[in-house]
């Protein structure tokens, strides 16, 4: 009975003992797990953002903001390098190796995205949109957002647009009416439809290569060409052709878009943040434009040049609406969205 009661006592202390110790093992293995736990923090994140514009161009500022606001936004977990004037490349090898994922970031213009997303040719039918509010409208709509999701197929997610103003027509002949477009020879980008655009306004279009547009205009080769007003002014176009006619044929935003390598690799959440951050630099952007345009309309009236706003655009209109009856044909909805945010 002793000799029980003794092993009975020795088996109630092992059993004691190895509670004891497992509660401590228990006890160290969720401290290893809490310890793992501290140590463990999201990977930093450097990414580079290319464009070919200098570094006090509008485009470059919204860059930079968007590069802020994602550093804001993640607490400096993700960077964003921005680099400016070209120097990862020009708009068609950055656009490449966005595609091969070689870089996280480009601004591009919204004309050559017609490539890859025919809808991106909407931009360059002329006199579409009335106003710059009524562009905007559009941009902001879930037609907007379609566009700039619709490139995924060609491995790149749109982010948000940037202002690029409107392109009009400017010369060395006086230029203050339609009708004094006819006969001269006008200097378009190489596309159909800016051909069929110069046909119907009684011009001669002309492509030819920007940087070949200066002496062009000094030679008499060309007698006119058609831009937005920051880039008559910034390529000194201006020195040659005197007159200017404000038709804003047409309008023409930039994009800020992702390499679509580089976006899947992000979690949902740094996904909503970079495309938050893009959406909220767009305002920064706007107004730096906005700045520019006028800068640069005091440079062209300080030069002298004659400068006309188009007070009645329905001649104009009703000289391209067959070209505007041809692309309603082929995009009916994407023109009835575009009617639609009319204001």
């Amino acid at each position: 009975m002793v000799k029980n009661k003794k092993f009975i006592g020795l088996l109630t202390a092992v059993l004691f003992i190895t509670i004891i110790l497992a509660a401590c093992g228990k006890k160290e293995e969720v401290a290893v797990e809490k310890d793992e736990g501290t140590k463990s923090e999201a990977p930093k994140i450097t990414l580079r953002l290319a464009d070919n514009q200098p570094a006090d161009y509008p485009t470059v500022i919204g860059d930079q903001k968007f590069a802020e606001l994602v550093s804001e936004k993640s607490d400096g977990r993700i960077t964003i390098e921005v680099f400016p004037s070209g120097q990862l490349g020009d708009e068609k090898s950055v656009l490449e190796q966005v595609q091969l994922g070689a870089i996280d970031f480009a601004r591009i213009n919204a004309s050559p995205l017609a490539e890859f997303n025919d809808d991106f040719t909407v931009f360059s039918v002329p006199y579409l949109f009335n106003s710059d509010e009524h562009l905007w409208n559009f941009l902001n709509g879930e037609k907007g957002t379609e566009l700039l999701d619709g490139l995924q197929a060609a491995k790149m997610q749109g982010l948000a647009y940037y202002d690029s103003g409107s392109r009009s027509f400017y010369s060395t002949k006086p230029l203050t009416s339609i009708e004094d477009l006819k006969g001269q020879k006008i200097r378009v980008q190489q596309s159909e439809i800016n051909i069929k655009l110069m046909e119907a306004l009684g011009a001669s279009a002309t492509p030819m290569p920007y940087g070949e547009v200066f002496s062009g205009l000094q030679t008499g080769i060309i007698d006119g060409a058609e831009n937005n007003l920051p880039s008559f002014d910034s390529s000194n176009h201006y020195q040659e052709a005197k007159y200017l006619i404000m038709d804003h044929h047409t309008r023409v935003p930039e994009v800020l878009l992702m390499s679509k390598t580089a976006w899947e690799k992000l979690s949902n959440e740094d996904k909503a943040l970079i495309k938050q951050a893009a959406l909220d630099s767009v305002e920064t952007q706007r107004q730096a434009w906005a700045d520019y345009e006028e800068k640069s309309l005091n440079t062209l009236n300080d030069a002298g040049v004659t400068i006309t706003e188009v007070e009645d655009i329905s001649p104009w209109q009703a000289a391209v609406q067959p070209i505007v009856d041809g692309f309603s044909k082929e995009y009916p909805e994407l023109v009835e969205a575009i009617n639609s945010a009319s204001p």
